[in-house]
Order: structure tokens, then C-alpha cells, then sequence
């Protein structure tokens, strides 16, 4: 290669034609060669790696059964590091509720409220709680993006975690500040510290949780990049796919979060309960400690793949390229024109005479191909705030619901636990029971059809919601004085005093009631929220995980942003309008999202399959390109005996 022919980041922006790179490929890669052609005489030549790993043909992509791979110890020391954090964040989350919105009890100067009263300390009421729960969750989830392109383009996952660590860390402290029994006498000053801190926690998170997922995937990437055919001891061929290893890690990761949820969450509400909230601040921080001591421990056994520099200025001009002259006023056209078969074709490199090129067009045809699979999955983001308005419900709305109910000396901010002790029972059963027993009858659950099922279970769940609601309204002992809708003050409309057993002032229904709503919410969890964790890993461009990972939980933000416009429902007498409005919501949402993505969903084989591209970003000039070039050319001499080289999808 002339320097002539190269672009100033190294890369050729057109390649030889595929018979060229198919010639080259035999003799650079050591892939047994595969004469171009279809059905049997593809299925029958089989197709072995440089290491003598054996790749699978088209037949045995359709018939043998897939099962994951082996999981390295090391993926576990960062799926610990999520617990920790994840304890950190719902410790200090699970008591906002009653820090915000319930009075300080009668006698108490931490807000601690015993046995027989309720915990609170700012007394702002259901609707400021509700408000700031919410941009909490938004800034939160908001912070990914920046977080993710900044681990892209400058820090690289691992230091981006260690700093996304010192930023939580100073947020956690001015919590605790905020609930210190002097702070709390004025709260006008306790509510702005609290605020404050809320500022510094939720940049601190974003940034965390946007690398945190693609790193500990890419542990196991390192190892097994594609998917092989292996003989178990009892004689059966399968496939051990990458793709089903990568779902299965991610499920195990799932469950620390919630290990960390669980034990952070119920803890810190007894500490609330019964000591103050300054307590059920501190532990959490205290257990964050540990996050940066553990990565530092392990620093030399993970891989960590270094920042690329600025890639996504490149990926915003190649679609704005594209764009040009298919923009209309109309937005439904201008989106149609988007996803009309060649949106992407036109702009790859190798269909742009070199004269006409940009400047910046300093990458190969594959990237293009994964900018193309990476706006997939952002698309599919798109969808995600409906699924999660249901989702949001778990921390506010059901939480104020069952301090409605008869609790029997059980804070109200502890059932929502039911959630996470739901997924720490079924995630195990269905990762090694669920899962494989459908493979291995060929009933291979994409992400596509996982999501949708998602979207069908929140539907059920925000259902069930309701209908406690309204049972709550109707047998409630305010009805016949306040009307239907009207239980807020209950105690107090029926002139009981404050030691009033809350049998005398509340409906007769057991908080235990809501298990069916936390339990369907936990299944739509497994088959939405760990799918699209998996589904931002392995359809971005490798140089973009961050940030795909970034709008992925940036979806979530967007949620919380809309549910703050269903505020004014989160009071009497429209609690039940709000649950039903938000199940119609997902319910539609569901309906909508598979009338999109049917045809995305049976393409799910050849997306996974794109070989990977010369393109990495600033770092290309470092890179052995004979080396990259020999591997990208036995990577798509593998997907021609798969018959994955024309599809559709990717030839658009």
C-alpha cells in the first residue's frame, strides 16, 4: 500500500472488490477455501480457523443446537464492582421517597419513626417527591451519553469508571450532609443540599453505567469472537455462539445488580426506620469504597481497550451525507426516505469516486455497515421510554400506594423489593433451564422478540396496578365522608388521633397484594432491560459502545422526562387513571414496536456476522493493517459459506 493511497488515519477508504479479497484470503488467514456458490456444495466444505477452530456452515447455522461458552472468573470481579454501586444507588435511592415527602415524626430529630410511625424529614408531599425521584432517574440516565463518548473518544472505559467513581463519591457526601439531624431542622436548606448532591450523584452514575456493561462483555469478546462448532462427550455437534454467551452474561450480571438492590434497598429502609436517614446514606457510600479498590486490584487481568478518538462526528456526517437531497417536510417522508433500501449503500466509500469523497470519509465500507447495525439499535431505543414508564412506577407511584395499605410495622419503601427478589429467583431459571430448554428445540428467542414480550408483560403489570388502586378508593373508611378517590388524610378527615391503629384509617387490603405487579415487572425486566443492555453491545460500532451503551440508558431519562408530565395524575382522586393511561401506553408501544422491527428481527444472524472494520478512529495508524485486512478478508469468506455476504438487510 502506497502512503499515496492511504488517508491521513491510515485507512483505504476503497476496497478491492470481493473476488480479490477472497483470492487473498486462503493464503493470509488460513481459512479452508470455499468456492463462491450456494446450497450443499457451501454446507459440505467446512470451514476451519487459523487455530484450527472449526467455523459453522449455512446447514449447521440452521439445524445444530447453540449453547454459550465458557466464562472467565474475571467477568465476575466486575459483575461484583456493579454490585457495589448498584447497592450505592438503590441504598441511597430506596429512602427518597419518604425523605422527601413524609413530616418528621413527632419526637424525632434524624427522622427515624420506629415501630409505629412513619420515617420521613422534609415534608413536601407525593407530588415533590414524585418530581424529584424522577429528575433524578432523568439526570441520571441522561449522563450515559456524555459518559459513553467520553470513554469513546478520550478516557477509554476503565479510567472513565474511575473517574465516574470521585464524582459519585462527592455526591454521596453531600447527601449525607443534607440528613444530618441539624441540617435537617431547616429543611429549606436540607432540600437544597439534597439537591445539590443529587447533581454530582446522578453525573457520577451516568458516567459509570455507560462503560461499566460494554467493558465486562468485552472480557469475554477478547476470547471468542465468533461463533464455532464443537463435539460434546456425547457425540452432539452444537454451536457455541458468542451471541447466546454474551446474553447469558448479562443475565449473571443482572442478577449481582439486584443482589446489590435487594440487600441495599431493604437494609438502608430499616436504618431509615429505625436509626435515621443519615445512616441509610452512609452505609451505601461506604460500601462504594470498594468499586475502585477492586478495579484496581484486577487492573492487569481485564482487557481494556483504548479511547479511538472522535469517531461519531464521522458517524453524524456519513448519515447527513446520505440525508442529502431525502429531507422533506413532511417528517414521516424524510423518515421513510431513511429506511428505504441503499439509505446506506450510496454513501459507502467504495460507491463515491475518489475525487468526489469528503474529507472526513477516511474509513472502509464496513464501518459503514456498522454505523448502518449501531442506528439499529438506536431506532429500537427509540421505543424504550414507553416500556420504561412502567418501570418508573416501582419507585414512586407503588411505593406512595402501599403506605396506603395495611403494612403491619413494614415500611411501605421495603415491598418494592419484591421486584428484585423476584429476579434473583427466576433470572437462575431462566438462564439455565428457560432459555436452553427452547434452544434445544430450535426455538431461538431473538432481542427483537424478547423486547416485545417486555412491552406485553409491563402492559399486565400497570394493570394490576390499577385495579389495587381502585380497590383501595372503594374500600377505604374515607369513602362514604371524602367520596371515591379520596383517601389523602384519611386519619386526620376521620378526627383518629395519631397512635390510631392504621386498621381504623386505611382500606383493608394487605400491601402483599402488589406482589403480582413487582413479579410481571421483573419478567419484563429479563426480556427487555437485560436484552438491551446485550442489544447496545453487539450492534454498535465497536469504536461507539460507549456511547450506543449511553442512549440505551438515555432512553430511560427520556422516560423519566415523560413521566413527569403525568405528575398531576399522581394524586387523589386519578391514581387509577394514571396506572391504566400508562398500561394503554405500553400497550400500544408494544404493538407499534414489533410492527417496526419484524423485518430487523429476521435479520438478527446477519447483523451479528458483519466482519469488523479497518476503521479505529485516531488509533488506525497504530494499527497492522496487513494483519486487520487478512482477518476482515477471513471474516467475510466465513459469512459467504453462511450465505450471510447478501443479505438484504446489510446490502441496504
Amino acid at each position: 500500500m502506497s502512503s499515496t493511497d492511504t488517508t491521513r488515519d491510515g485507512v483505504e477508504p476503497v476496497h478491492d472488490s470481493s473476488p480479490a479479497i477472497e483470492e487473498k484470503a486462503p493464503k493470509e488467514s488460513g481459512v479452508a477455501a470455499v468456492t463462491s456458490g450456494s446450497g450443499s456444495d457451501i454446507d459440505e466444505i467446512p470451514l476451519r480457523g487459523p487455530n484450527g477452530e472449526e467455523y459453522p456452515t449455512k446447514k449447521e447455522l440452521e439445524t445444530l443446537r447453540r449453547i454459550k461458552g465458557r466464562i472467565n472468573w474475571i467477568i465476575y470481579t466486575i459483575a461484583f464492582i456493579e454490585l457495589c454501586e448498584r447497592f450505592a444507588y438503590y441504598g441511597t435511592t430506596a429512602v427518597f421517597v419518604n425523605f422527601i415527602s413524609q413530616p418528621l415524626p413527632e419526637g424525632s430529630t434524624t427522622g427515624a419513626g420506629g415501630t409505629d410511625l412513619q420515617a420521613g424529614a422534609l415534608d413536601r408531599g407525593q407530588q415533590a417527591s414524585t418530581g424529584l425521584v424522577l429528575f433524578n432517574s432523568f439526570w441520571s440516565y441522561v449522563m450515559p451519553l456524555l459518559g459513553g463518548w467520553v470513554s469513546d473518544t478520550y478516557w477509554g472505559k476503565y479510567k472513565t469508571i474511575h473517574a465516574a467513581v470521585v464524582i459519585a463519591l462527592f455526591g454521596h457526601i453531600i447527601i449525607i450532609v443534607s440528613a444530618l439531624p441539624p441540617v435537617i431542622a431547616n429543611p429549606n436548606g436540607a432540600l437544597g443540599c439534597f439537591s445539590v448532591g443529587l447533581i454530582f450523584f446522578g453525573i457520577g452514575v451516568g458516567f459509570f453505567k455507560a462503560n461499566i456493561s460494554p467493558m465486562i462483555a468485552e472480557q469475554y469478546e477478547h476470547e471468542q469472537p465468533r461463533a464455532i462448532v464443537k463435539t460434546l462427550k456425547s457425540g452432539e455437534r452444537v454451536i457455541v455462539d458468542p451471541i447466546i454467551t454474551i446474553s447469558v452474561i448479562y443475565m449473571r450480571y443482572y442478577f449481582f445488580i439486584n443482589v446489590g438492590s435487594l440487600i441495599g434497598s431493604i437494609s438502608m429502609v430499616y436504618a431509615e426506620k429505625y436509626v435515621g436517614f443519615w445512616l441509610s446514606f452512609v452505609l451505601p457510600t461506604g460500601l462504594f469504597i470498594l468499586c475502585p479498590i477492586v478495579l484496581l486490584a484486577f487492573r492487569n487481568k481485564y482487557v481494556r481497550n483504548p479511547p479511538t478518538g472522535s469517531v461519531l462526528g464521522k458517524a453524524i456526517s456519513l448519515i447527513l451525507l446520505s440525508m442529502k437531497g431525502r429531507w422533506s417536510l413532511n417528517p414521516i417522508t424524510t423518515i421513510n426516505n431513511m429506511r428505504a433500501p441503499g439509505f446506506f449503500a450510496r454513501v459507502k466509500p467504495s460507491n463515491i469516486p475518489e475525487s468526489e469523497r469528503p474529507a472526513w470519509m477516511t474509513f472502509d465500507d464496513h464501518w459503514v455497515d456498522e454505523v448502518r447495525r449501531g442506528l439499529k439499535a438506536c431506532a429500537v431505543f427509540v421505543w424504550y421510554p414507553i416500556y420504561w414508564l412502567s418501570y418508573n412506577q416501582l419507585n414512586s407511584n407503588l411505593v406512595s400506594q402501599a403506605s396506603t395499605m395495611i403494612l403491619n410495622g413494614v415500611p411501605n419503601d421495603i415491598v418494592n423489593n419484591l421486584d428484585p427478589i423476584a429476579l434473583l429467583i427466576f433470572i437462575p431459571i431462566v438462564d439455565k433451564f428457560v432459555y436452553p430448554a427452547l434452544r434445544r428445540v430450535h426455538i431461538n428467542l431473538t432481542p427483537i422478540k424478547k423486547v416485545t414480550i417486555g412491552f406485553a408483560l409491563s402492559t399486565i403489570s400497570m394493570t394490576v396496578a390499577a385495579i389495587i388502586q381502585h380497590y383501595i378508593y372503594m374500600q377505604s373508611p374515607c369513602r362514604e365522608i371524602s367520596g371515591y378517590g379520596y383517601i389523602e388524610n384519611c386519619r386526620e378527615v376521620l378526627g383518629l388521633s395519631a397512635s390510631a391503629r392504621e386498621t381504623e384509617y386505611k382500606a383493608p387490603l394487605t400491601v402483599w397484594i402488589q406482589t403480582p405487579a413487582y413479579v410481571i415487572i421483573a419478567f419484563a425486566e429479563i426480556c427487555s432491560s437485560i436484552t438491551g443492555l446485550e442489544y447496545a453491545f453487539t450492534k454498535a460500532p465497536r469504536n461507539m459502545r460507549g456511547f450506543v451503551t449511553g442512549v440505551f440508558w438515555f432512553a430511560q431519562a427520556f422516560s423519566a422526562a415523560i413521566s413527569q408530565a403525568f405528575v398531576p395524575l399522581a394524586a387523589d382522586p386519578y391514581l387509577v387513571w394514571l396506572y391504566v393511561t400508562i398500561a394503554i401506553i405500553s400497550a400500544l408501544g408494544g404493538v407499534g414496536f414489533w410492527y417496526n422491527f419484524a423485518a430487523l428481527d429476521r435479520e438478527e444472524e446477519a447483523l451479528n456476522a458483519l466482519p469488523d472494520s479497518l476503521f479505529k478512529g485516531s488509533r488506525t495508524r497504530d494499527a497492522d493493517l496487513a494483519a486487520v485486512e487478512a482477518q476482515q478478508a477471513e471474516q467475510e469468506k466465513i459469512r459467504h459459506a453462511q450465505g450471510l455476504d447478501k443479505n438484504p438487510v446489510i446490502d441496504s
